[in-house]
């Protein structure tokens, strides 16, 4: 620590046909190396071309870069062997003792030369303390070709730093972009007013004057004329078709939404930090864990409402589906992975550990849940059902399901697209993520376009008398996600620069799984909004 070093020699290496053809695609790939120092990650300082002292951090270094020699057409492979690494300390000026807070590094290819034959005591020409030589360029830089001998160097210098310890993370946090994310939310929330206003709207306009009327109906004629949403009265608790099913994705979403929720809680109040490294990804998966209670309760409670008797198997399928798929998926991704024999894969033993908690925890809570919402008195209807269901009249083009359902899944994805490119470049382009404000505002949008989007197509449906609404006000909000997936792909071919085919794999592997969870999660938040709704119109109302 605070000892300068100059021209440390690491090792000399005579490459042979293999390592010299894997580096060469390591460097046509853009591969970079990756260190760590403190827990700093190491970073490369790039002046921005655009603004003065300005600088943007890359993280990790590229193994190497290509480049012709001056008149020559050939493009030549050449490799960072020398680096200069600078780490920065502030002195805490109590004690005299100092703390890292940078870490920064200059990489240089430098065809190193010495006299003589190569021992533990040779002396490089290019590189050398004693004559204070150092390595400031890389003007005769070090090709990768077979049995070439390449020596690897180093320097490190200290700087004293004003950053203090506590702090030393924002320079790497700092997003450059914060105009885009208020601009992204200003866009949002117009959105929102949009909806809230056709909400408020139809609360006010429909729904008091309808009440108002429906209960001034004192002749037998006029209450034979009845129109809209009050002729279905008799038919629109009726349980929908795969009562069960729809049990299981509420409950599924209840899960996602809690854990969610917590998440985005916790990170905003700074406990995510990602100085720790992998804190998101574990929160997640035992939030995800603990969230079973509800997810057993919420549809335990639902499939009582559906007048189901067999609670032990709709709790089952609320603890596999999802998370069986998921697993599926992610199991098949990570086979490729090991495949490629890459380290990004997860070990065995940390597989074998996600099952034990999903066993061992997830499913007994869920069922624990289930129990207790099983055991609760049933919900009673405002409405009573009749015995015949009613015939549902010849719907407008526009109404069809299909149309409704897509269309009712534009304005929640267009709410959070803004924010989600920058997710996706934070998972993809190796950026921090680190706004977890903006993040929650645009969850919160979310929340609201979803129910507010999913009650106005629901009223619609309802005036024309169309009863079936369960599954398709959960299917209206969470059709957002197959825009979501949509966009994944436009990403991918626009953003992306991946060739291999097992990169794309993965890459579309994963989109699906988060499209999934946020299918999941929309189509809860729709289908509890028009739950709630259809219950507060339908109390209102005086029926003989």
């Amino acid at each position: 620590m605070r000892e300068p070093q100059m021209c440390n020699i690491v090792c000399r290496k005579i490459l042979d046909k293999k390592a010299a053809k894997a580096f060469k695609e390591k460097i046509n790939d853009e591969y970079r190396v990756n260190m760590i120092l403190d827990n700093l990650p190491l970073v490369v300082p790039i002046r921005r071309p655009d603004q003065e002292n300005a600088v943007v951090y890359q993280y990790g270094y590229h193994v190497g870069l290509r480049g012709q020699y001056a008149g020559s057409k050939e493009e030549k492979h050449f490799i960072h062997n020398h680096l200069t690494f600078t780490v920065k300390y502030h002195k805490d000026p109590l004690s005299g003792s100092a703390r890292i807070v940078g870490f920064e590094v200059k990489p240089f290819s430098v065809k190193h030369e010495y006299e003589g034959e190569w021992n533990e005591k040779t002396r490089l020409t290019t590189c050398d303390p004693h004559a204070k030589r150092a390595v400031t360029s890389s003007e005769s830089p070090q090709e990768v070709e077979e049995k070439k001998e390449i020596i690897f160097t180093y320097d490190v210098e200290f700087q004293e730093s004003d950053i203090k310890w506590a702090s030393r993370w924002d320079t790497y946090l700092l997003m450059a972009d914060d105009q885009i994310h208020w601009f992204s939310i200003v866009n949002s929330l117009m959105i929102v007013l949009f909806l809230s206003g056709m909400v408020a709207m139809i609360m006010l306009r429909t729904l008091y004057r309808d009440i108002s009327k429906y209960n001034q109906l004192e002749t037998q004629e006029e209450a034979q004329e009845e129109t809209g949403w009050k002729l279905v009265h008799g038919d629109v608790f009726r349980p929908p078709a795969n009562s069960d099913l729809l049990c299981v994705y509420v409950g599924t979403g209840v899960q996602f939404f809690g854990m969610i929720l917590v998440m985005m809680i916790f990170a905003l109040l700074g406990f995510l930090s990602p100085s720790n490294r992998g804190g998101l990804m574990t929160a997640m998966l035992l939030l995800w864990v603990f969230m079973g209670l509800f997810a057993g309760y919420s549809s335990a409670r639902l499939y009582k409402l559906f007048k189901g008797t067999e609670w032990k198997k709709t709790t089952l399928k609320t603890a596999f589906m999802f998370p069986a798929t998921v697993f599926a998926i992610f199991f098949v991704l990570n086979a490729l992975i090991w495949g490629q024999k890459s380290s990004g894969a997860v070990p065995f033993g940390t597989m074998f550990a996600l099952v034990l908690l999903w066993f061992g925890i997830s499913v007994p809570l869920i069922f624990v849940g289930s129990y207790f919402g099983f055991k609760k008195p049933a919900t009673e209807d405002p409405v009573k059902t009749n015995k015949i269901p009613r015939q549902i009249p010849e719907q407008a083009w526009y109404m069809n399901p299909a149309f409704s359902i897509l269309i009712g899944g534009i304005l929640p994805f267009g709410a959070v697209f803004i924010e989600l490119f920058f997710i996706l470049t934070s998972i993809w382009l190796h950026q921090f993520y680190y706004i977890f404000g903006f993040l929650f505002i645009v969850f919160v949008i979310l929340i609201i376009t979803c129910a507010e989007i999913t009650v106005v197509l629901c009223y619609f449906q309802l005036c024309s008398e169309d009863y079936l609404w369960w599954w398709r006000s959960y299917l209206t909000s969470g059709s957002s996600a197959f825009y979501l997936f949509l966009y994944a792909a436009f990403y991918f071919f626009t953003k992306l620069e991946i060739t291999k085919a097992v990169s794309g794999v993965l890459y579309f592997g994963y989109m699906l799984i988060i499209s999934y969870s946020f299918f999941v999660l929309t189509g809860t938040i729709g289908f509890y909004a028009c739950f709630w709704f259809t219950r507060l119109i339908y109390s209102s109302v005086k029926i003989d």
